[in-house]
């Protein structure tokens, strides 16, 4: 605490009429003196007592209590300064500068650990980097510009909130000390250009581009860039360095495809992890294009027609068969047909560009011939998809079973037919597939549904069956055959459900969910690890048809292990989400299947550049009238306090400004001027100058 006196005036009229008051009267006492006025002298003492008076003088006694200036340390823990030794440095230097610091009297440090990511902080913030202005700013929002006595930066010069115009406005001199070495040499990967969807099936592209600091500008040297697609094999591709390289690719299936992309390792490397980049692609399927083959008109075709026709990314090719067997009358097919039916198109030239086959009632009838069905069984082996509505015909010597198609079929027709009511009803399986579980109405011991009144008897020892019927004997039965998949449905009375009879049924749902299953779509695998990603957050789907518990594998973009439990579910899946703490590509294995998930964005801005520098900083720090010293080649300068508008830094020191601010804590005020004595000076000084001007 410390007492400062002073002499304050506080003028009962404005300052310019006081002042012209007393210019008058000094003229006036001028001129009584030009004149050897008698009594001049006591008239002016009277006059300066008035003007005084109307001053107001005061004497003040003020209590102040010093307040400290501020300076905030601010240390750079971004992923960056973790190279090398860089945050070593950095920990000593801060500690270096409290001790320095600590000795400065009315000097207040504010220590600021900024720039420090994990997945929560860095996950939607990519683009931002490093962040120490920010930092800065929050630290001494509480403090009046005037008391800032400076700022010290210690970092390796990465920093991406460096304001724009390069003003200075947080107050004090910016002083900045430098870890790394000024000779870093590191090799990069910059993802340019990435697609965010793409059409399954078409070509896409990504453009990246190899950076590395130890190759000459103008070599021609190449780097091998690896392209991964969802934990799958790596396809390497050459890419010259210092020059943007288009990579084409295509994605396989719908959904989400984790893309990763690395580069090998250069000459000389400070840190690996901007050797690689990871992207999420979200993939939609073009049209579809699907196949239905009814084998004569019923009930049930208009619903196969209606399910297929409301998808407005199917396009449906339909042909109905409207002369049965029984009628034969000697004329030719191609002359009783609306239209002719394209036989040789459809079932070889073109059988290859349908994602599905639906034959609805099928059997044979002469119109195609044994080795289209061929045609079909290759069709399904390379990878395509058959569904087959089973009518009564399947169970007679004309049945698709006596056919080439066979071979892909998971079912074998007995030959009977049951024509009598009941509830199709999920099996064991069923209730974990996820074609069928979670029907609505779909209690696995008493379903809500309504009754079918026919189905056709199968023996089946290949593929998974999800609903059986009479007898137990199976109703939907879904197999895979090579690189394709096969569905049966062994009755024909679905239709049932969609006219509402004793209360319907989920028909175009459990049909919307075969149809998707059959054609490969991702959320519909049976068995399946599907992960969800929001923020540094996973959530994880094991889904299986086996009712053990198996736990899954996490290894993280470190390299760390680590075994998730999931347990059981009654639906087929195990779910959990867990929270993560690094960026970068999580894979997960459960001995059987495998995924990957994708944590943060192709491009990390703090990653993007991790050599030391000082030419991002330089602006603000010139602006400040601060420094820059590089801690590899000396040491942490000594600190001095300097008065406003001084040097702010020299050889081996930095100086941070002494503002001289306080508080007053107290006041005590004696007026010098109180009315009495002005009175008593002004009537004793005129009566004085009247009696000298009556002698």
């Amino acid at each position: 605490m410390t007492n400062v006196t002073d002499i304050v005036f506080t003028p009962f009229v404005p300052w310019p009429l006081w002042l012209a008051l007393a210019l008058v009267a000094a003229l006036a006492l001028a001129y009584a003196g030009y004149r050897r006025a008698p009594g001049t002298g006591w008239r002016g003492l009277a006059i300066a007592a008035l003007l005084l008076g109307l001053a107001d003088p005061t004497f003040v006694r003020e209590e102040r209590d010093q307040l400290p200036d501020i300076v905030t340390v601010v240390l750079d823990e971004s992923p960056s300064q973790a190279i090398g030794d860089r945050m070593k440095t950095a920990e000593q230097a801060v500690a270096a500068l409290e001790a320095k610091l600590g000795k400065q009297k009315d000097l207040e440090v504010r220590v600021v650990r900024a720039g420090k990511v994990d997945a929560s902080a860095l996950v939607g913030r990519e683009g931002q980097g490093t962040q120490l202005f920010t930092a800065l700013a929050d630290a001494i929002a509480d403090v009046p510009r005037e008391r800032v006595a400076g700022s010290i930066f210690v970092t390796d010069g990465q920093v991406h909130d460096i304001p724009g115009d390069g003003a200075w406005r947080l107050g004090g001199p910016l002083h900045v000390l430098l870890t790394g070495h000024p000779d870093e040499r590191d090799r990069r990967l910059v993802v340019e250009q990435v697609p965010t969807y793409g059409i399954v099936g078409r070509k896409l592209e990504l453009r990246v581009r190899v950076e590395d600091d130890a190759v000459p500008a103008g070599s021609r040297a190449n780097a091998r860039v690896m392209l991964r697609l969802d934990g799958g094999d790596a396809v390497p591709y050459s890419v010259p360095v210092g020059t943007a390289r288009v990579i084409p690719f295509e994605l396989d299936h719908g959904g989400q495809t984790v893309v990763e992309i690395e580069v090998d390792g250069g000459a000389q490397e400070l840190t690996l992890d901007n050797n690689r980049a990871i992207a999420t692609i979200n993939g939609v399927r073009d049209r579809l294009r699907v196949l239905l083959v009814s084998g004569e008109p019923h009930p049930g075709e208009r619903t196969w027609r209606n399910l297929l026709k409301a998808d407005p990314s199917v396009d449906l090719v339909h042909f109905t068969i409207l002369r049965p067997p029984e009628k034969q009358d000697g004329t030719p097919v191609r002359e009783l047909s609306l239209i002719a039916f394209p036989v040789r198109e459809l079932f070889e030239l073109k059988l290859k560009e349908f994602d599905l086959i639906v034959f609805d009632r099928h059997h044979r009838r002469g119109i195609i011939p044994l080795a289209y069905y061929s045609n079909i069984v290759d069709y399904v082996r390379g990878g395509g998809a058959l569904l087959e509505a089973a009518g009564p015909q399947f169970a007679s010597p004309l049945s698709l079973y006596r056919t080439p198609i066979s071979q892909v079929l998971p079912s074998e027709p007995t030959g009977a037919v049951f024509e009598r009511g009941f509830k199709p009803m999920l099996t064991s399986v069923g209730r974990r597939h996820p074609v069928t579980t979670a029907l609505p109405g779909g209690d696995p011991d008493r379903p809500e549904w309504g009754r079918w009144f026919r189905m056709v008897e199968v023996n089946s020892d290949r593929g998974n069956t999800l609903m059986n019927g009479i007898n137990e004997k199976p109703v939907l039965v879904l197999d895979r055959v090579g690189k394709g998949r096969v569905a049966q449905l062994l009755s024909d009375h679905a239709w049932l459900w969609t006219r509402g009879y004793e209360g319907g049924g989920p028909q175009a749902e459990l049909l919307r969910r075969l149809a998707h299953w059959l054609m490969k779509e991702p959320d519909l695998e049976e068995e399946q690890i599907r992960t969800t990603t929001t923020g540094n957050r996973i959530e994880i789907e094991r889904r299986s048809l086996s009712p053990e518990e198996r736990s899954v594998t996490l290894t993280k973009p470190s390299g760390a292990k680590e075994t998730l439990a999931l347990g059981a579910a009654k639906d087929g899946a195990a779910r959990t989400t867990i929270a993560v703490d690094e960026i970068g590509l999580y894979r997960l294995d459960d001995g059987n299947k495998s995924a990957v998930a994708a944590v943060g964005s192709a491009n990390a801005l703090e990653l993007s550049d991790v050599r030391s520098t000082d030419k991002f900083l330089a602006p603000a720090v010139k602006a400040s009238g601060g420094s820059i010293v590089r801690l590899a080649s000396r040491a942490v300068p000594d600190v001095r306090r300097i008065r406003p508008g001084q040097d702010s830094a020299g050889p081996g020191w930095i100086g941070l400004v002494r503002s001289g601010s306080y508080v007053i804590t107290g006041v005590s005020q004696l007026p010098l001027m109180p009315p009495y004595l002005v009175l008593i000076l002004v009537v004793g000084a005129l009566a004085l100058g009247w009696r000298r001007e009556g002698r």
